[in-house]
């Protein structure tokens, strides 16, 4: 019983490392990260997260590491536990013209102001960012950070969500399965259906 204790503390103190100096000084700290940046349709989605240091929610990490159903567990844990959440959007016409990268980056600002609360220091997952807050752009930031791992999980949760919906819209393409990303399965459905107005006509549908 000991260890199963222990176990989640040391988790949660190697993985808020860049965290704990600002909480110590009682500053807010938020973590915000994209997903989205591959696919060959839908939105690029970005989420900011300032978590409650007194209520650690364990199993955060990035949401690349985890399971669906491991996601779908720590959503909620985490949306009632944090201090405050934002989501950012941008859809793929403005990927096609601004490109994938500048895009993402606005994604993440827009997730940023969405919150009803503003940090004091924005983790953000290897992107330049401004606003009024000290940032801390952190390489692989989803993997070593617990707020930008927290961040992950809301970004993918909600795209994949949204492209789940999108498939009623534009069934065929197999949005539920891939999310937009470009398997095989996606490929041939583009060749046979040509694209809907939810692909990015920026990126190669080909390759």
């Amino acid at each position: 019983m000991a260890r199963s204790r222990v176990e989640p503390e040391k988790w949660w103190q190697t993985l808020s490392h860049y965290e704990a100096p600002h909480w110590a000084a009682g500053r807010l700290v938020a973590g915000v990260d994209e997903v989205g940046r591959g696919p060959l349709a839908g939105p690029v989605v970005a989420a900011a997260v300032i978590l409650d240091p007194s209520f650690p929610v364990i199993g955060i990490r990035d949401s690349k590491a985890l399971t669906a159903l491991a996601r779908a567990r720590l959503y909620p844990e985490i949306l009632q536990n944090a201090v405050a959440v934002g989501v950012g959007m941008v859809g793929p016409r403005t990927i096609d013209r601004i490109n994938i990268y500048q895009a993402s980056r606005v994604a993440m600002q827009r997730a940023i102001a969405a919150m009803e609360v503003m940090p004091h220091v924005v983790l953000s997952d290897a992107m330049a960012l401004d606003g009024p807050y000290l940032v801390h752009s952190i390489v692989h930031g989803d993997a070593v950070s617990v707020s930008i791992g927290a961040a992950s999980i809301v970004a993918k949760v909600i795209r994949d969500r949204y492209m789940e919906a999108l498939d009623a819209y534009y069934p065929g393409y197999g949005f539920s399965q891939h999310k937009g990303y470009p398997t095989a399965l996606h490929r041939k459905r583009l060749r046979e259906l040509g694209p809907s107005p939810c692909h990015r006509r920026s990126f190669h549908w080909d390759a």
